[in-house]
C-alpha cells in the first residue's frame, strides 16, 4: 500500500494539524437539533455522555475506544445513513454489500465479514437500543429518530449481550418526551432525491407516553440499466417506528417498541470492467450504468422487508442496583436477483431468497456504588438464517445449480464486568464472559441441465443431473469459550485519563450454506465438522485528554491484536467434471490461521475561538497474515486483509456566525482513505487511495425549533470502488464487475420542531 509523495506529504500535514489543534473525538453533545440553541460565546466543549459500559459516563472518563455521534451532528452534516459515518471513524469500514442497497458490510480494526451469507454473524455487532441484530440484511439503516450513535472498537463481550469480536455499532433512539413533541424534516436534492420524516410523541397521562416516526426515502438512480430501462443505484425505502413507555411507579420503567423497514429499490447491478469475452460487449463509460437483465427472484422484484419488536423493563431495586430485561424478536425476508455478468444475456445469474428470524432475551443487573460499579447478565439467542438460490451459468453445457442452506443458532452466555476505584486516581476493571454457541445446518446442492432455473426456484421442468451435497441432517457443532477482560485506568490529573486494557474476543464456528462436497472435493468428515471458531486477543493503551478549560480534547489509542483461525467466507470458481474448465462456483470458508494487527488512532476536537471549532481523526493499521494454509502450503505472503485501508483521516472545520434570528454554521470536511483490498488477494477490483470533500451551510433559529441546511457530498465527484465480483473464467463472457460509492450529491433540508 504505497502512497505517492504528494499524497504522503498531505497526509502528514493533516496529521500534524490535528495534533497541533488538539481537537478531540468526533463525539459531540447529545441531541440539540433542532433543540435549544447552544451558545457560541462559550469556548468550552460540551461533555459527551455515552453508555459504552451499560451506564452513563462521560466520553473522556470511559477507558474504552468509543466514538459517539449525536443527532445534532448528524443533522448538521446531513449524514444520510450509517455508511456515511465511516469517513469520521478510525480504522472503520461501513458500506453497502455488493449488489445490495441495504445489507451492511462492516469492518473495525481489520475484523468483519464481507459476504452476508446465512449462518454467518459479522465480527462487528449492530445494536438497536441494546438489541443485537444477528443478520446484516437491512442494517444500512437511514438515520432517523436517534439520539446518538456509538461505535466501539475492539472485542466486546463482557458488557454486551452478544459477543462481538471486532467492535459494535449501537443506535440509541430517543426516549419519549413528557410533553407534546412533533418534528418534521424534508430533504430535496440531486437525482430527484425526496425524503420526508415525521416524528411525534405525546403523554397520555403522568405514567404513559406514546410516540412514533415514519420516513420515506426516495431517489432516482445514479445510472441506468440499459437492459431493463430502469434506474441503477436508485432508492425507494419506507421505514416506521412506534413505541410506548410506561412508568407505573417511580422505580419501574417499561418500553415497548416496534419498527418496520421496506426497501423496494431496483436491483443494484455492477459495472463491467472487461469487454465481453465472446460477445465483445464494450465497457460502458459511466461507472453507474449497467446492462444486467435479471430483475426477479421467485417471480418477485428485488425487495428487503424487516420488522422487529422489543420490550425493555427497568426496575430500580435500590439507589445502587438496577435490574433490566430486554426481550426482542426480529424477522426479515429478501428477494435478491443478482446478475453477476451485468449483461443483457443469461450468462451468470443468481436469483436468491433470504429469510432470517431471531429471538433474544437478556437480563442485566447494574450496580453503581461509590467505589464499585459494574454490570452482570445472562443472554440467550435463538436464530434461524435461511437462503435458497439458483446459480444459472452458460457454457458448453448450460446448467442451473440449486443451493439450499438452513442454519440454526442457539447460544447463551453469562457475563460480568466491574470497575473498582482504588483511590481518586486509580481504578481497576475486570470482566469475563462464558459463551456456548450451538450451530445446526441443513444443506442441499443439486445441478440441473439448462438455463431456466430449477424446480425450487420456479422451473418444474428442469432435469436433475447430479447432487453434489446432501447434508440435510446431522450437521451440528457446539463451541464453548471463556473470554476475560482487564483494564487499568489512572487519572494523571483532572484533564488526563490514561488506561491500559487486555481483552479476548470469540466467534463460534459453523457451516457454509453453499457447501459443495463433490466440486471442491472436501472430505465428508471435514464438511460435517464445519469451520472452526475464531479468536482474538487485543492489548490497548489509551490516553484521553482535555486542555485549556475543556477547549480542546484528544483521544489516543495504540492497539495490538493476535487474531487466530480467521473465518473467511468466499466463493471460488470450480471445475465440476474434471475437463479443466471452470463450470460452476461454490462457497469455501477458510480458517486462515494466524494474523497480527497493530495500529494507532487519534481523535481530536477543539474550539479555537467561540465561533470556530475543528475536529478530526487519523488512524493507521498494519494487518498481516502470518499463517494462511491452502492445500497444506502457507500462502500468507500472498494474502492481504480486505476492507482495511492502512491510513484513514478526516479533518472538519465549523465556523458559526451569530445572527439576530439565530446562527449560521459553515462546515467543511475532507476525508482520506488509503488503498483498500476487496478480497484476501490483490485484484483489479482494489481501490487506490482517495479523498472526499463535503460541505454544509446550516441556519438554526434562535429557539432551535427551525433549521434549514444545504449539503454537498463528494463535491469533487470522485469515483471509488466499494465492492465487486471476480470470476473471469466463468460463463461465456467472464465476470469482473465493480460497485461504486455515491457520486457528487447536493441537497437542501428543512427541519421544524413544534
Amino acid at each position: 500500500m504505497h502512497l505517492t509523495r504528494k499524497k504522503s506529504a498531505l497526509l502528514k500535514r493533516t496529521t500534524f494539524a490535528l495534533l497541533a489543534l488538539s481537537g478531540g473525538a468526533h463525539a459531540q453533545s447529545t441531541d440539540t437539533a433542532p433543540g435549544a440553541n447552544a451558545a457560541v460565546e462559550s469556548t468550552e466543549m460540551q461533555k459527551v455522555i455515552v453508555t459504552a459500559r451499560r451506564r452513563e459516563e462521560t466520553l473522556q472518563d470511559v477507558p474504552v475506544s468509543v466514538t459517539a455521534i449525536s443527532a445534532d451532528q448528524i443533522s448538521k452534516q446531513g449524514i444520510p445513513d450509517v455508511t456515511a459515518l465511516a469517513t469520521q471513524l478510525p480504522n472503520t469500514t461501513l458500506k453497502s454489500s455488493r449488489a445490495t442497497n441495504s445489507t451492511l458490510t462492516a469492518f473495525i480494526r481489520g475484523v468483519g465479514q464481507a459476504d452476508p451469507l446465512a449462518g454467518f454473524e459479522s465480527g462487528v455487532g449492530i445494536y438497536l437500543d441494546d438489541v443485537y441484530l444477528a443478520r446484516p440484511q437491512g442494517a444500512v439503516a437511514d438515520i432517523y429518530d436517534v439520539e446518538r450513535i456509538e461505535v466501539l472498537r475492539g472485542p466486546q463481550g463482557t458488557l454486551y449481550g452478544r459477543n462481538t469480536i471486532g467492535g459494535a455499532v449501537k443506535y440509541v433512539t430517543r426516549k419519549l418526551s413528557n410533553q407534546l413533541d412533533v418534528r418534521l424534516k424534508g430533504t430535496f436534492g440531486s437525482y430527484r432525491q425526496a425524503d420526508a420524516q415525521l416524528t411525534a410523541s405525546t403523554p397520555l397521562s403522568d405514567t404513559v407516553r406514546i410516540g412514533g416516526a415514519v420516513a420515506r426515502f426516495t431517489r432516482d438512480g445514479f445510472g441506468t440499466n440499459f437492459a431493463t430501462g430502469r434506474d441503477n443505484y436508485d432508492k425507494k425505502l419506507t421505514a416506521a417506528r412506534l413505541s410506548a413507555e410506561f412508568t407505573p411507579t417511580p422505580s419501574l420503567f417499561i418500553r415497548v417498541a416496534g419498527d418496520i423497514t421496506d426497501d423496494d429499490s431496483n436491483p443494484k447491478n455492477g459495472h463491467r470492467l472487461i469487454v465481453g469475452r465472446t460477445s465483445g460487449a464494450p465497457i460502458l463509460p459511466n461507472v453507474f450504468d449497467t446492462q444486467g437483465e435479471l430483475t426477479k427472484a421467485l417471480g418477485e422484484d428485488q425487495e428487503v422487508r424487516q420488522h422487529g419488536i422489543a420490550a425493555t423493563v427497568e426496575y430500580t431495586v435500590s439507589p445502587t442496583l438496577l435490574f433490566k430485561s430486554i426481550t426482542a424478536t426480529r424477522h426479515d425476508k429478501s428477494f435478491a436477483p443478482i446478475d453477476f455478468d451485468a449483461l443483457p444475456v443469461v450468462d451468470f445469474e443468481v436469483p436468491a431468497v433470504y429469510t432470517n428470524q431471531q429471538f433474544s432475551q437478556e437480563f442485566q443487573l447494574t450496580y453503581t456504588g461509590d467505589k464499585l460499579q459494574g454490570v452482570a447478565g445472562i443472554y440467550y439467542i435463538d436464530a434461524t438464517a435461511f437462503n435458497k438460490f439458483d446459480t444459472i451459468l452458460a457454457g458448453a453445457v448450460p446448467t442451473s445449480t440449486f443451493t439450499y442452506g438452513d442454519i440454526g443458532t442457539r447460544a447463551w452466555a453469562a457475563f460480568a464486568d466491574g470497575s473498582y476505584a482504588v483511590n481518586d486516581a486509580f481504578s481497576v476493571s475486570l470482566g469475563g464472559r462464558y459463551t456456548v454457541d450451538k450451530r445446526s445446518a441443513s444443506i442441499l446442492r443439486q445441478i440441473y441441465f439448462g438455463q431456466r432455473g430449477t424446480p425450487e426456484m420456479g422451473n418444474p421442468g428442469a432435469v436433475l443431473f447430479r447432487t453434489d451435497t446432501d447434508l440435510r441432517s446431522g450437521l451440528e457443532r457446539e463451541d464453548k469459550k471463556f473470554t476475560p477482560r482487564l483494564a487499568l485506568a489512572y487519572k494523571i490529573n483532572a484533564q488526563q485519563n490514561l488506561y491500559a486494557s487486555y481483552a479476548q474476543g470469540f466467534k463460534g464456528g459453523g457451516f457454509d450454506p453453499r457447501l459443495n462436497v463433490v466440486g471442491t472435493r472436501i472430505p465428508l468428515a471435514q464438511a460435517r465438522a464445519g469451520y472452526s471458531p475464531e479468536t482474538i486477543k487485543t492489548f490497548e493503551l489509551g490516553l484521553k485528554s482535555s486542555y485549556l478549560n475543556q477547549r480542546f480534547m484528544t483521544n489516543i489509542a495504540l492497539f495490538h491484536s493476535d487474531y487466530k483461525d480467521v473465518q473467511i467466507p468466499g466463493s471460488v470458481a470450480i471445475d465440476t467434471n474434471g475437463d479443466g474448465i471452470d463450470d460452476s462456483f461454490a462457497g469455501v470458508t477458510t480458517n486462515a490461521g494466524k494474523a497480527k494487527i497493530k495500529g494507532f488512532e487519534l481523535e481530536a476536537m477543539g474550539r479555537v475561538t467561540p465561533q470556530f471549532s475543528v475536529s478530526g481523526m487519523y488512524s493507521i493499521i498494519d494487518a498481516k497474515y502470518n499463517e494462511y494454509i491452502v492445500n497444506g502450503v502457507n500462502v500468507a505472503a500472498q494474502r492481504v486483509f480486505q476492507n482495511t485501508p492502512m491510513h484513514s483521516s478526516n479533518l472538519r472545520g465549523t465556523y458559526e456566525i451569530p445572527l439576530a434570528t439565530g446562527r449560521v454554521a459553515l462546515i467543511g470536511a475532507v476525508s482520506y482513505k488509503g488503498a483498500t483490498n476487496q478480497f484476501e488477494t490483490t485484484s483489479i477490483l482494489d481501490q487506490d487511495s482517495y479523498y472526499l470533500v463535503d460541505a454544509s451551510l446550516v441556519w438554526t433559529r434562535t429557539d432551535g425549533k427551525l433549521r434549514a441546511a444545504l449539503h454537498g457530498k463528494n463535491l469533487t465527484d470522485r469515483h471509488y470502488k466499494t465492492a465487486g465480483y471476480l470470476f473471469p473464467t466463468l460463463g461465456n463472457e467472464g465476470v469482473l464487475t465493480a460497485f461504486y460509492g455515491n457520486p457528487r450529491q447536493l441537497s437542501a433540508t428543512l427541519e421544524y420542531r413544534f
